[in-house]
């Protein structure tokens, strides 16, 4: 039989990359961390933009066609929905963009009724085309929308989500005025 006798040695070449990192795995890493980065970067320039408020989008004509985020109160006797082709229209009125004002008026609950009620708050209509009726859309709702503001007055939205006050304590998101 062959003698076997078991040695701590490497071959020359195994040696050198054992104690040290493998390219292969440097160069991976690289790519991934770059990726990220990419994506993070991109996401911040595309989606990234800051609410705005109803009076903003209103009297700033330089927002015209630009994709924009509002969010307002929706008056509820405004809802009208039409299902072929489908369309909902709606009105929304102003909500301030100031947390330490919306909790001097009582909180989201009681700020969003006082901008539904306020008949000189600033309003904007609202169209919203190819989506169902929303279950959430009513009398008194936050509604944050995503769209652009036409020639015509109207706020054309392509996102619409909707927040009751009495299902939900959050907050209004974070506003620009």
């Amino acid at each position: 039989m062959a003698d076997v006798a078991w040695t701590d040695d490497l071959p020359e070449e195994k040696a050198s990359s054992a104690g040290g990192i493998n390219p292969k795995f440097l160069i991976g890493g690289a790519l991934i961390i770059g990726a990220v980065s990419l994506l993070v970067v991109a996401g911040v320039l595309s989606g990234g933009q800051p609410f705005i408020t109803v009076e903003e989008v209103l009297s700033r004509p330089d927002l015209a066609g630009r994709t924009v985020q509002t969010s307002g109160v929706v008056i509820g006797e405004t809802i009208e929905f039409q299902e072929d082709p489908m369309e909902l229209r709606f009105t929304i009125a102003n909500i301030s963009g100031d947390m330490a004002h919306i909790e001097d008026q009582g909180g989201l609950a009681e700020a969003l009724h006082r901008a539904a009620s306020d008949p000189n708050a600033a309003r904007v209509p609202v169209v919203i085309l190819n989506q169902a009726m929303p279950d959430l859309l009513q009398h008194e709702a936050q509604a944050i929308l995503t769209g652009s503001m036409g020639e015509d007055g109207v706020f054309y939205a392509t996102d619409l989500m909707l927040k009751c006050p009495t299902r939900y304590s959050d907050a209004v998101p974070d506003q620009v005025e």
